[in-house]
C-alpha cells in the first residue's frame, strides 16, 4: 500500500478520477490509467471528431491541441493531459457556430476528399499558424541558415508549409489543396 493524493491505495489500482478541460469545458472522468486521450475524447466523451487512424502516432489523424501546441492524441495519456486545455476540431468552431477560418478555408479549397484525416490536418493547420508566428523555426526555415537569420514570425511560403504539415499524412491525396487552404488562411492572417 502507499499514500497517494492523501488517501491509501492498493498496488494494483489501475483507475482514478480525473479532471480533463475540453473545448472550455471541465469534464470528471474516471479512467483507467492507459486510456489514451484520444480515447478518453471519443469514448468517454463522445467527441468523434478526432480521428483513430494508425494508433501509433504516424499519421496525424488524431492531432488536437494541448494548451495551443499540437499533440498526437492516440500516444498521449489522459492522464498526462491533466491542466492542459484540450482544443479538438469541434472546439475550434466558434460558440455562435461559425467555422474557424481553417475549416471555412478547407471546405471553400476542396481540401478534403474521404474527410478521415481533416481534423488532424486542420488542428495541425492551427497549431502551426501560431508556431510560426511566435517564430519557432522549421527545417524548412530561413532561419536554420547561418547567413540569413531571423527574428520575429516565419514567412509560411509552400515549402514551409509542407515541412510543418509533414506529420499528417492525407491517403487520398489532398495535399494540393490542403496547402492552398492553408496559404489562404496564412496570408489573410494579421
Amino acid at each position: 500500500m502507499a499514500w497517494h493524493d492523501g488517501r491509501v491505495t492498493r498496488a494494483d489500482q489501475t483507475s482514478s478520477m480525473l479532471t480533463l478541460r475540453v473545448n472550455g469545458s471541465t469534464h470528471r472522468l474516471e479512467l483507467d490509467h492507459r486510456t489514451t486521450l484520444l480515447d478518453a475524447l471519443r469514448e468517454h466523451l463522445g467527441l468523434t471528431g478526432t480521428k483513430k487512424g494508425c494508433d501509433h502516432g504516424q499519421c496525424g489523424a488524431c492531432t488536437v491541441l494541448a494548451d495551443g501546441r499540437r499533440v498526437n492524441s492516440c500516444l498521449l495519456l489522459a492522464v498526462a493531459a491533466r491542466g492542459a486545455e484540450i482544443t479538438t476540431i469541434e472546439g475550434l468552431a466558434s460558440p455562435d457556430g461559425g467555422l474557424h477560418p481553417l475549416q471555412a478555408a478547407f471546405v471553400e479549397r476542396d481540401a478534403l476528399q474521404c474527410g478521415y484525416c481533416t481534423p488532424g490536418q486542420i488542428c495541425s493547420a492551427a497549431a502551426m499558424l501560431g508556431e510560426a508566428a511566435a517564430g519557432w523555426p522549421s527545417a524548412a526555415s530561413a532561419s536554420l541558415i547561418p547567413e540569413s537569420p531571423q527574428a520575429g514570425p516565419v514567412a509560411l511560403d509552400a515549402a514551409e508549409i509542407r515541412e510543418r504539415m509533414s506529420g499528417n499524412l492525407c491517403r487520398c491525396g489532398a495535399y494540393v489543396n490542403i496547402l492552398a487552404a492553408i496559404t489562404d488562411v496564412a496570408q489573410a492572417a494579421p
